[in-house]
């Protein structure tokens, strides 16, 4: 496979199905460096971040005052967090394949959505429903990519990504979701959809490339170790953030 561009059946996968891995993206010195910037801002935990008690998960600490209740979730706004971050997230590696799955086009990485470590611990971890990112963000199309970069080892027992091949094509009624956006898994079609989802197993370097609309959830760690995950989002120049919405809150990055 080219260092920069997928194969084109390679980006067929991607079309069909929503999501594909790049083993190896990141090579044992990047991580060594990621893993030492993340540190910098688990020990001590250094804000803006997200708590396990804020997010209301299943399994999440009712409280931050509750026991667990100060275990971080995520780590916000990587890209201003620290170089090694930016420098991922702006390698013609990462970029020039984004473009390719984004139609060729310029593209912008987003400040608003993802930008983050995410940080899944043992014993405190919460369960992430099943789900579409796009179902909260708000673009003149919705359109994004999704760029997943496994620090550590990912599987379903530490709680790595599950996902349904081809969601992102499905065009589901609103009933088909609850009150916070995630699918209802006691209707009988939403079932027979989730029955289909196959887990996103990586090994550290591995990055997973999914598109906005796939449909995906993520189970507690049930390890001993902390997961950790390197994670941005991509639109294309011309997909524009709703102006007054939280997509807009802050401005893109040209890459």
């Amino acid at each position: 496979m080219s260092a920069r561009l997928f194969p084109a059946t390679v980006a067929d996968q991607f079309a069909r199905d929503g999501f594909l891995i790049v083993p190896q993206l990141v090579g044992a010195a990047e991580l060594a460096r990621l893993h030492k910037a993340v540190a910098a801002s688990l020990d001590p935990p250094l804000g803006p971040l997200e708590y396990e008690a804020d997010v209301r998960y299943p399994g999440a600490p009712a409280a931050r005052d509750a026991p667990g209740g100060n275990t971080p979730r995520r780590l916000l706004h990587a890209y201003t967090r620290g170089a090694e971050f930016r420098r991922f997230a702006t390698a013609p590696r990462v970029v020039r394949r984004v473009r390719q799955l984004l139609g060729n086009k310029p593209i912008a990485l987003s400040q608003n959505h993802h930008n983050c470590i995410m940080t899944k611990h043992p014993g405190f971890s919460s369960a992430t429903l099943w789900h579409q990112d796009i179902r909260y963000w708000l673009f003149d199309r919705p359109e994004l990519v999704n760029v997943w970069l496994a620090l550590g080892e990912e599987r379903p027992e530490n709680g790595g990504l599950l996902l349904i091949p081809g969601s992102h094509r499905l065009n589901l009624e609103r009933g088909a979701y609850d009150a916070d956006y995630f699918l209802r898994p006691d209707l009988p079609e939403n079932a027979k959809l989730i029955e289909s989802a196959v887990p996103a197993c990586l090994a550290a370097g591995d990055a997973l490339f999914f598109h906005s609309g796939a449909i995906h959830a993520a189970g507690r760690n049930a390890t001993d170790r902390v997961k950790l995950s390197l994670v941005f989002t991509y639109r294309a120049a011309d997909n524009q953030p709703i102006a007054e919405t939280r997509s807009a809150r802050y401005a893109d990055i040209p890459c």
